[in-house]
């Protein structure tokens, strides 16, 4: 297991590295200072070793236990799974305030239209990808903060790889400290920056 610091103030490295050399299970790795989200995943994924590679939000959002929601089909040939808390509304307790719920799905509604892409739901951060497709996917994979979950299936799609939205259970985290209009923001500037990347060949083979 990678554990990846984005500059991080509340002792994670320490007991990161305590747990490492008791057990000898866990991996740290530091970021040059708090980079984002889409930058520490980034750097973990392409220093992951294994023949499937997995990343998870800290806060377990989505219980490490649905890990074979996603491993399976892999198995079956798919190359990226991708979790989803919209497939089965009824698996996610507690769920979001409102107002995060209504910014959720009209930054969905943007993504659809800006860039195609037919998932339910994008930004669960539990998705799970065959080795190979992980390093194609995320050595061209170019956005820092959080809106690097659609540029990674816009990836996906682009370079052919066989991607299935799968439902997983998931509860809200009410220490969470997105914002819904300012990292929302973001993420619409970021679906922009997906479509000037794919025009400029950024993505291409």
């Amino acid at each position: 297991m990678i554990v990846v610091d984005d500059g991080s103030q509340d002792g994670t490295p320490e007991v990161v590295s305590r747990v490492s050399r008791e057990m000898g299970v866990v991996r740290l790795i530091r970021n040059p200072g708090n980079r984002g989200k889409g930058y520490a995943v980034r750097n973990g994924m392409l220093s992951a070793a294994g023949e499937y590679l997995l990343f998870s939000d800290a806060d377990l959002s989505t219980p490490i236990t649905e890990l074979d929601r996603l491993i399976g089909p892999l198995k079956d040939g798919y190359d990226v799974a991708v979790g989803s808390r919209a497939l089965k509304p009824e698996w996610v307790s507690p769920r979001q305030p409102p107002s995060r719920q209504l910014a959720g799905k009209m930054f969905n509604l943007f993504v659809r239209t800006l860039t195609a892409l037919e998932f339910r739901d994008t930004q669960c951060g539990f998705k799970a990808f065959r080795r190979s497709a992980g390093r194609a996917i995320f050595t061209r994979q170019t956005i820092p903060g959080f809106g690097f979950d659609v540029e990674v299936l816009y990836v996906a799609r682009k370079l052919g790889f066989k991607t299935v939205e799968v439902p997983v259970h998931w509860s809200n985290d009410t220490r969470s400290k997105v914002s819904a209009l300012r990292d929302g923001r973001r993420m619409f500037a970021d679906l922009l920056r997906i479509r000037r990347n794919d025009w400029a060949g950024r993505y291409d083979e």
